[in-house]
């Protein structure tokens, strides 16, 4: 998509729903048409766009599809605002206005010869999905590949089936935590930090690529530098209240940075005195 002026920006593009599938019961996941775009729809692991629904609104959303099948874009999202609770009903063939994709993706080239480590918290996993696409696609330029994945309850888990198939590689470890078990729950219970006591890499040689709560970023971070990472090998993806998307409002700045142009993928090493402040 090649915009090039303000006025451009920010005019959404009307696509259709191909299909729309509930992971959760409060979060699903729609598949748009764009087989008719030339060259289909591009995008960088880690990017979003602006998703709006005539009449109601419009949000930032993450890609949490495949780069590689650029016929289709898929975002998941969770059912919890005045936007995202009405997009939960649309049904096939509905159209959404799309504009993007915007932001910083995720740095895949840093971690060429090393372990690289994906941690997700809840819906984060969505955005954490095309880079594990990616790496899975171009498994040889990695040493380990280890994701961490935790939820607060088993059912919250998302992308089940997809899952089952990565922790079913041998060149692939998946761990899976959540915050409550139950009578049928047999994996770990805690939350997703815990899970790198279990886990085998070499913190002086990894690139880490953290998506989640910012409480969960905050722990996570303090438990991988007690380990010996640098700030400068631990990526993160922030989230803030975005309206524009492309820098115009300043609704999502923190500290010195716009989260929609200058992220939602920092190096921590940028963020981390930012991460440590109350309501920056």
């Amino acid at each position: 998509m090649t915009l090039a002026t303000v006025e451009d920006v920010l005019l959404p593009q009307p696509l259709p729903i191909r299909g729309v599938h509930h992971e959760t019961s409060d979060t699903f996941t729609i598949t748009f048409d764009v087989g008719g775009w030339p060259g289909g729809f591009a995008f960088q692991p880690g990017q979003f766009n602006m998703l709006s629904l005539h009449g109601i609104g419009e949000v930032p959303i993450s890609i949490s599809g495949d780069p590689a099948r650029r016929g289709e874009l898929v975002h998941t999202i969770r059912a919890v605002g005045s936007v995202t609770r009405p997009m939960a009903a649309v049904k096939r063939g509905a159209v959404f206005g799309v504009r993007g994709p915007y932001g910083t993706g995720w740095p895949l080239d840093a971690a060429r010869g090393r372990d690289l480590i994906l941690i997700a918290g809840g819906i984060g996993l969505a955005p954490l999905r095309p880079v594990l696409y990616e790496a899975v696609r171009r498994r040889g330029e990695f040493d380990r590949l280890i994701v961490l994945y935790g939820a607060r309850s088993p059912e919250d888990l998302l992308f089940g089936k997809e899952l089952e198939r990565w922790r079913g590689r041998f060149d692939t470890t998946l761990l899976v935590t959540t915050d409550r078990g139950g009578a049928n729950w047999h994996g770990y219970v805690g939350v997703v930090a815990s899970l790198l006591a279990r886990v085998r890499f070499d913190p002086y040689d990894s690139v880490a690529m953290l998506c989640g709560p910012e409480i969960m970023l905050r722990f996570t971070v303090r438990d991988l530098r007690a380990l010996g990472m640098t700030p400068d090998r631990i990526f993160v993806s922030m989230e803030r209240n975005m309206r524009c998307g492309v820098g115009l409002c300043g609704h999502c700045q923190m500290g010195p940075h716009f989260i929609c142009k200058d992220g939602p993928v920092f190096p921590l090493d940028r963020v981390a005195r930012l991460l440590e402040i109350r309501e920056v």
